[in-house]
């Protein structure tokens, strides 16, 4: 291919956008600078959770040095145990979890759904 045959491919014809393209872009350009900011991650909210999780965290590794030391196995009641029992205290901690867990379902749930 000559120089010339170069030249005239790229001066032969001015290059022109598809029908429509500048349109779509400038409607993508609009659509950029009126869309909001993303919404910040509410760490206030969130701090309290995390270093609660923390907090027991360390607790439950604690426990299990602590009764390692002392020559002791941890062992949890197991659920059948905890119904079958007399004393009803079990029953009592099983029904607390089961109410706690229930309450922070529904707290979690009202708050995602905007108190709906």
């Amino acid at each position: 291919m000559e120089r010339d045959d170069l030249d005239r491919f790229m001066t032969d014809d001015e290059i022109v956008p598809s029908s429509g393209f500048t349109a779509r872009v400038m409607d993508a350009v609009h659509l950029e600078a009126t869309t909001p900011p993303a919404i910040p991650f509410p760490w206030t909210r969130a701090l309290p959770g995390i270093v609660a999780a923390a907090v027991a965290l360390v607790a439950v590794i604690a426990s299990f040095f602590a009764a390692g030391r002392a020559g002791i196995e941890p062992s949890a009641p197991s659920l059948a145990t905890a119904l079958n029992s007399t004393a009803g205290s079990e029953t009592a901690w099983v029904v607390v979890v089961l109410l706690l867990s229930a309450v922070s379902v529904v707290w979690s749930l009202r708050i995602t759904r905007g108190h709906s």
